[in-house]
């Protein structure tokens, strides 16, 4: 019973907070039109901080390569550059690593 009323509700908070959005059909505020844009990178690193500590000893190279995609993005504001550089970082620090 709990299951489905947490499900029911989840649906209805996602389905009923996108309709509001399109049926509204409202500019949003110069505030919410800046926030959004952080969102893609926020969810990105939600997604990766967890996988940083990683296994077989590989954390600190992990941490190596996530500070190099960090200097990347900061620096070109290109995400996708910034993963490939990341990911280049530890491969190549897990090659020379023993």
């Amino acid at each position: 019973m709990t299951f489905w009323l947490t499900v029911t509700g989840m649906l209805a908070v996602t389905f009923g907070s996108r309709y509001a959005g399109l049926a509204l059909r409202t500019e949003l505020p110069a505030f919410w039109v800046r926030f959004l844009h952080f969102v893609p990178i926020a969810v990105f690193a939600a997604l990766l901080t967890p996988s940083l500590q990683g296994s077989y000893g590989e954390g600190e190279i992990r941490v190596a390569g996530a500070g190099v995609a960090a200097l990347v993005a900061w620096r070109t504001r290109n995400l996708g550059l910034a993963i490939a550089a990341g990911m280049l970082t530890f491969w190549l620090l897990r090659l020379v690593t023993p």
